[in-house]
C-alpha cells in the first residue's frame, strides 16, 4: 500500500507571477512615474538651493521616545460612557488657562476638549503631560463615538482624513488596528462639511483603496473628485527613502481631493480656486511611524486663510484645527517635545 501524506504542499509562485493588485499597481505606477520623477527633481534641486535639503550623508536619529499610555485601548473602554449629549449637557469643554488649575475634570473622551488660548499649553491628563495647541480643539474617541463632534455645532470648510487602511502587513505587525473600507461610508462628513468644502484623503498605493475613494466613497458622502495628489518622501540630501521603482515599497503616497457638493452649512467663501489635477509635494518624512506632514500652507488658497479646519484618524493637534481620533493626543506627549526657553519680547515703542 502507498502510504498518503495529509499535509499540503504550497506552490511556491514564481518571482515574475504577479497577481492583479500587483499588476494594477505597477500599471498605476507607470501612469504617474514622469509626474513624480519631473515633480521631485524640480522640488528637490529648489531645496538644495534654499538649503532646506543638504548634500550630505544624513543624520541618525537617536531613539524614539515610548509612550507607555494606550489610547486605543481607553478609548475602547469608554464605549461604556454614556455620552454628554444623552444628558442635554455642553459637548464643549475648555482647557483653563495656566494657573495651576488641576485637569482632572476633564472629560476626554465623550466631550470636545478645547484650548482657546493664543498660546500652547503643558497639560496634565490622565496623569500623563501633553502639550495642547493653541487655539485647538479635540475629541479622544472610539470609531463609534464620534456623536460630540456632530454636536459641536460647526461646519468645516477643510477635512483631512488619514484612514488607517487595512493591508498584510498591518496584520501580521499588529502595529496598529486597520478598518474596514466599507466602515468608512459611516463617518459623518455630509453633517460635518459645509457647502464647497475641500475634503482630502491619504490613500495607500493600492490600486483597490484608491478605486473605492474614488468611486465608492466621495460619491457616496457627495463629494466630487477633483485631483490626485502625491506625497514623495526623500532623505534630507533630496534621495528617495525607497528606490522609485521598488516592487515592494514606494517613496510616495496619494491624496485624493474633492470639493463637498451636498446641501451643507454655506461656506463665508466668495470663489473656488481651480485645484491642479495632479501636484507633487516633497517632503522629509516624520521618524515617527505613518505621521504625515501638515497641509495647513498648501490647502490654504484653496479653502481660505480663516477656513474652518478638521482631521479625522490624527494622532496628533495642530494649532487652529479640530481633530478626532482615538489617539488624538499620542504624539503631543511631552516626549516627543525638547522644551527651549526664550527671552520675553519687550515691547517697541511707537
Amino acid at each position: 500500500m502507498e502510504s498518503c501524506s495529509n499535509q499540503k504542499t504550497k506552490r511556491k509562485r514564481k518571482r515574475n507571477d504577479l497577481n492583479q493588485g500587483e499588476i494594477d499597481s505597477l500599471a498605476f505606477h507607470h501612469k504617474i512615474r514622469s509626474a513624480i520623477l519631473e515633480g521631485t527633481k524640480s522640488l528637490v534641486d529648489a531645496g538644495l538651493s534654499c538649503e532646506y535639503l543638504s548634500e550630505v550623508n544624513d543624520a541618525r536619529e537617536g531613539p524614539l521616545p515610548s509612550q507607555e499610555c494606550n489610547l486605543a485601548a481607553l478609548c475602547d473602554m469608554a464605549k461604556e460612557l454614556p455620552l454628554v449629549s444623552e444628558h442635554g449637557e455642553d459637548p464643549v469643554q475648555f482647557i483653563e488657562s495656566e494657573d495651576g488649575c488641576s485637569t482632572t475634570h476633564l472629560d476626554l473622551f465623550t466631550r470636545i476638549t478645547e484650548n482657546c488660548m493664543d498660546f500652547a499649553m503643558e497639560v496634565m491628563l490622565m496623569g500623563e503631560k501633553y502639550i495642547i495647541p493653541p487655539r485647538c480643539a479635540f475629541l479622544l474617541s472610539d470609531f463609534a463615538r464620534m456623536q460630540p463632534l456632530v454636536g459641536y455645532g460647526r461646519f468645516f470648510d477643510l477635512i483631512v482624513l488619514d484612514p488607517p487602511w487595512e493591508n498584510k502587513s498591518v496584520k501580521r505587525s499588529g502595529r496598529y488596528s486597520f478598518l474596514p473600507s466599507s466602515q468608512l461610508k459611516r463617518l459623518p462628513v455630509p453633517l460635518l462639511a459645509s457647502t464647497g468644502c475641500v475634503v482630502v484623503t491619504w490613500v495607500t498605493n493600492r490600486p483597490s483603496h484608491l478605486r473605492f475613494v474614488r468611486d465608492e466613497l466621495y460619491p457616496h458622502w457627495g463629494v466630487e473628485v477633483l485631483a490626485e495628489w502625491f506625497w514623495v518622501k526623500v532623505t534630507r540630501s533630496g534621495e528617495y527613502v525607497f528606490p522609485l521603482d521598488s516592487p515592494h515599497k514606494k517613496p510616495y503616497e496619494v491624496l485624493v481631493l474633492g470639493r463637498y457638493r451636498g446641501c451643507g452649512h454655506h461656506s463665508h467663501r466668495k470663489t473656488e480656486l481651480p485645484m491642479e489635477e495632479q501636484r507633487v509635494i516633497v517632503s522629509v518624512p516624520s521618524a515617527l511611524h505613518s505621521h504625515k506632514p501638515s497641509l495647513s500652507e498648501v490647502l490654504s488658497p484653496y479653502v481660505g486663510a480663516d477656513a474652518r479646519c478638521l482631521e479625522l484618524f490624527a494622532r496628533s493637534l495642530q494649532p487652529g484645527w479640530t481633530s478626532w481620533g482615538n489617539e488624538v493626543i499620542k504624539f503631543q506627549h511631552v516626549s516627543y517635545y525638547t522644551m527651549e526657553f526664550c527671552e520675553d519680547i519687550c515691547p517697541v515703542p511707537l
